[in-house]
């Protein structure tokens, strides 16, 4: 049976260590804040969510179960909260999604960029 918990630990971690280094790279690479924003609520959300999970899978039953649990939930609550307010306050001022256009010139641009002389 430990054995099994011990698998089921590292299974945790090790997923929430592979969303957190996508979710690091899509901060690099994505071309937009809200994009970019995605990204860094999943690394947030899921990958933090995932190693928490799997500390407490490795805690048993003691207290620091009770605290890893009391840390996952406020996570799950104020996360997702903060995300969906820093997307509504950059869309109140007049912060624009990134939108693909094609053009014969170039494969993608953003839409108000200035267009490149030829």
């Amino acid at each position: 049976m430990i054995l099994a918990l011990d698998i089921l630990s590292w299974i945790l971690l090790g997923t929430g260590t592979i969303f957190l280094l996508i979710g690091s790279v899509g901060l690099i690479r994505l071309p937009d804040f809200y994009t970019r924003m995605h990204a860094a609520g999943l690394i947030d959300t899921l990958g933090a969510g995932l190693i928490l999970t799997g500390l407490m899978v490795e805690a048993g039953w003691s207290l620091n179960l009770a605290k890893l649990a009391m840390i996952v939930l406020f996570l799950l609550f104020t996360s997702p909260t903060s995300t969906h307010a820093l997307a509504h306050a950059a869309l109140v001022h007049g912060l624009k999604p990134w939108q693909s256009v094609k053009d014969d010139r170039q494969s993608h641009k953003m839409v108000g960029d200035k267009p490149s002389s030829p």
